[in-house]
């Protein structure tokens, strides 16, 4: 299994040396192409960045996390998972540095990291995805894309609790 990018990798050069495509000038125009595109995404990052920064550093994090806690006990997802849980809709990049905090902390075999890693597999960053690919083209009334990403975020936090709790029961 470990092959199957080099192998893939080789077949691709192969078969465009096969058909006479240059790879590497192939590379360049698409590289080349990918520029303006990558300007025009540029603010919108900084933007979602700039408010998840906000968000978190303001302290409106911890008191929601504090709010939701009885709410999310019920239901069987641990403290440990919170921050994660809030954050996985806005970044990928720090849902992940959670999920090494979480496995630091609990440990990666323990049934928090377990589920913290079956949680980031079943859920998205929404508003990353949304910020950044509606506003790349131009998108400004996504009617129903967030309520309904929302919805499955939700749908993959439950799966994931309930797949954790069958797992370790």
């Amino acid at each position: 299994m470990h092959l199957f990018i080099p192998i893939l990798l080789l077949f691709l050069i192969l078969s465009s040396l096969f058909m006479g495509t240059g790879v590497y000038d192939s590379f360049i125009r698409g590289a080349k192409s990918a520029l303006p595109l990558m300007l025009q995404i540029l603010p919108y990052m900084a933007a979602m960045l700039c408010a998840l920064n906000i968000f978190r550093d303001s302290g409106a994090l911890f008191v929601i996390e504090k709010l939701l806690s009885p709410v999310m006990s019920f239901f069987g997802i641990p403290d440990e998972l919170m921050t994660l849980i809030m954050l996985r809709p806005f970044s990928g990049s720090a849902a992940i540095a959670l999920l090494g905090d979480v496995y630091k902390t609990v440990g990666v075999d323990s049934y928090q990291g377990f589920m913290a890693s079956v949680m980031l597999g079943s859920t998205e960053t929404v508003f990353y995805t949304v910020t950044l690919y509606f506003g790349s083209i131009g998108v400004k009334k996504t009617r129903h894309a967030v309520p309904a990403a929302l919805i499955s975020a939700v749908a993959g936090i439950a799966a994931s609790v309930i797949l954790t709790k069958l797992m370790y029961s």
